[in-house]
């Protein structure tokens, strides 16, 4: 049986690295195929370089880490803090799940600190549902065919793992990334451009402290060094199996 074919897409580079790079490494280490995809390039996320500048720099940053992982990489081209919900996002999102071909997507939570990350969450929501339906036309050049079924569709946490308000959002399952917190850590480290940009706007300077705090809070929750938090979605149609899990091992969390 051929291992399933996992797609991570989040908003901007280095995204996935902060939420799930250590589950992707897991992933890859069982011989997964894996997909990294990023909705915009960071455009806005520099307060020296131009746009243009900084989407350059951040794509190769982007490519850099995706090689560390062995994971194929593209990005969709929207910009950033203009992520809507309309047809032509649906539409190019649909072609990278249905170019992809995953078996299981990973995606940005439906509550979070940002629009970007929320309407990513929705739009790749939608496209997962969408990728499968065989009249439904994506307008692309040269248009991948659409998927067999819906994808197995899992939500990182939150930044923080928090709501609007500061009020925990709990994770259903914590997968163990003890074994790859280095190599997540290396995987983000390829962001360079982004520890002066999160020192000016955020009031950061411990990028990779940062996230080696809040991925050992989540493996203290199961009661191991580090852990990453993820939420199934399970609504009608989508797989109720839990794939990702039974894979992993991951830690069922009680609610």
């Amino acid at each position: 049986m051929a291992l399933p074919r996992i797609l991570a897409i989040h908003a901007h580079p280095d995204d996935v690295e902060l939420q799930c790079a250590g589950t992707l490494f897991r992933l890859k280490q069982l011989g997964c195929p894996i997909t990294i995809v990023t909705m915009t390039p960071g455009d806005l996320g520099s307060a020296e370089l131009s746009s243009e500048e900084i989407a350059a720099v951040r794509r190769q940053e982007a490519r850099k880490g995706a090689d560390l992982l062995g994971a194929d990489y593209m990005c969709l081209e929207f910009r950033d803090l203009s992520i809507v919900v309309d047809n032509d996002g649906r539409r190019r999102v649909t072609e990278a799940i249905r170019k992809s071909r995953p078996d299981i997507v990973i995606t940005a939570p439906p509550v979070d600190y940002m629009s970007d990350h929320e309407f990513t969450s929705r739009l790749v929501r939608d496209a997962c549902f969408s990728a499968s339906a065989p009249l439904y036309k994506t307008e692309q050049w040269d248009p991948a065919s659409a998927l067999d079924r819906i994808p197995h569709l899992y939500y990182v946490d939150p930044i923080s793992g928090i709501d609007w308000y500061g009020r925990p959002i709990p994770a259903t399952f914590i997968v163990d990334v003890s074994d790859q917190i280095e190599q997540k850590l290396a995987m983000l480290a390829c962001h360079e451009s982004q520890r002066a940009w999160l020192r000016r706007q955020h009031g950061l300077d411990e990028y990779l402290d940062g996230c080696r705090r809040w991925s050992a809070e989540r493996g203290a929750s199961i009661g191991v060094a580090y852990g990453e938090g993820f939420t199934q979605h399970s609504g009608h149609p989508y797989p109720h199996s839990g794939l990702l899990q039974e894979l992993l091992n991951a830690a069922i969390l009680e609610t």
